[in-house]
């Protein structure tokens, strides 16, 4: 374990620049961190310019990393590495994963834990290569010398704050100078991180909550109350058969996982073929797929093959759970076509970005006719006309709310 008692292991802001590397240097430097923290799309495009301009100054850059935690449902954190030479890579730590399990086995996790804010460790002396994997795989490839820098985020809950590794593999590492110039940029680059970090978390939560179509839509100004258009589409509702008589069984954490797996497989075979997820309704989806005025049929053709993805789908996930001892949970899909309004709609400061209309509301009576009919799967006759399907009529049916009675479709062949 490092001492910071010991010289090589001193933090690094420390460190005093004992030659002139021209404070026009340094400011160039951060006009670049600064330019880049404005443009750049990600903090991989960061540590590679960065630690390419490094090494044309002399700079014996083997190895370089930014990590910062994330913002997401799926991982926790994620790092760009350089490789001199090679490609940079992006890694996102996924919760339950190697990299997060094994942080405390970490550098960054032992200074965090000293609330230290930089450290160096001397590969070639051996140092920290029995405590830490990392350091142990950088000695073992040719590495010397590794360094550590940490910048908080004081005020921020989950994006804390980001670190800086280098590593080198010259005999003797990196010099006292280079150590100052590094500690020099990098509030600099801390900056230049966290703009980046801050916007791609919000387009990553907007993209969560409201999905990527309507998110992009959101971020690109389209925000006021009222504000948004009438569009065609192929209304796709999926619900989730007999689910509430569940609760009055299963435990809330139970029937939430009940919930997340079914809803899961759907979004996964509604995005498949292009459609976007709207909304989550207790136990429903609402999803659409824009139609192409030229073609509409296309649409149509891609809903119903979501459709029939899903119900499949839902059948081997039955068989596993009910292997496992779980309920069977059947899923109801119904497919329409019509005009919707697609935009903002609530209260002034709360809005939600979504879809209203006729269609909407047909829709959903008649998800209320696959359990009277006896078919999980449902469609309108716009809907079966238009993907020119083989279908079978099973009458007309009176919905509440609707004014005229519709013909209700089946597939064709199908019980």
């Amino acid at each position: 374990m490092p001492r910071w008692s010991s010289p090589s292991i001193c933090p690094i802001s420390d460190h005093k620049l004992r030659r002139s590397f021209g404070g026009s240097e340094i400011n160039n430097y951060i006009q670049w961190l600064i330019e880049h923290g404005i443009t750049a799309e990600h903090i991989g495009e960061l540590i590679a310019g960065l630690c390419d301009r490094l090494t044309a100054d002399g700079f014996p850059i083997w190895r370089g990393s930014i990590s910062m935690p994330s913002i997401h449902p799926m991982y926790g954190g994620v790092s760009a590495n350089f490789v001199r030479g090679g490609a940079t890579t992006i890694e996102n730590a996924e919760y339950g994963s190697a990299a997060v399990l094994n942080f405390e086995k970490t550098p960054i996790y032992f200074l965090l834990g000293r609330g230290e804010t930089s450290g160096r460790w001397n590969i070639a002396k051996g140092e920290g290569v029995d405590d830490y994997p990392q350091l142990a795989e950088f000695a073992h490839g040719g590495g010397t010398d590794h360094l550590v820098s940490l910048l908080e985020f004081p005020k921020e809950a989950a994006l804390r704050g980001v670190s800086l590794s280098l590593t080198s593999d010259r005999p003797g590492g990196f010099s006292d100078d280079q150590l100052a110039i590094v500690a020099k940029l990098f509030p600099a680059l801390g900056l230049a991180c966290y703009r980046i970090a801050a916007s791609k978390t919000a387009a990553d939560i907007l993209a969560v909550y409201t999905g990527a179509k309507t998110s992009a839509r959101i971020l690109a100004g389209e925000i006021q109350r009222g504000k948004g258009g009438s569009i065609n589409a192929a209304i796709l509702l999926a619900d989730l058969r007999n689910f509430t008589a569940l609760t009055e069984v299963y435990q809330p954490g139970e029937i939430a996982g009940f919930l997340d797996e079914h809803f899961e497989l759907i979004g996964r075979h509604v995005e498949d073929n292009s459609g976007e997820i709207l909304k989550f309704m207790g136990d429903s989806v609402l999803a659409i797929f824009p139609t192409d005025a030229e073609d509409p049929q296309k649409a149509c053709m891609a809903a119903l093959a979501s459709a029939r993805n899903i119900l499949e789908a839902n059948k081997v996930l039955n068989g596993q759970r009910r292997d496992d001892g779980g309920p069977d949970i059947g899923v109801d899909v119904v497919l329409h076509l019509g005009e919707v309004f697609y935009g903002n709609i609530g209260a002034r400061g709360r809005l939600d970005f979504t879809v209203i209309g006729s269609a909407v509301n047909e829709a959903s009576r008649l998800e209320k006719l696959c359990g009277t009919l006896g078919h999980h799967l449902l469609m309108s006759e716009s809907f079966a006309v238009t993907s020119a399907v083989a279908s079978e009529c099973l009458g007309s049916f009176e919905l509440r709310g609707v004014s005229k009675p519709v013909n209700v479709f089946k597939l064709a062949g199908t019980d």
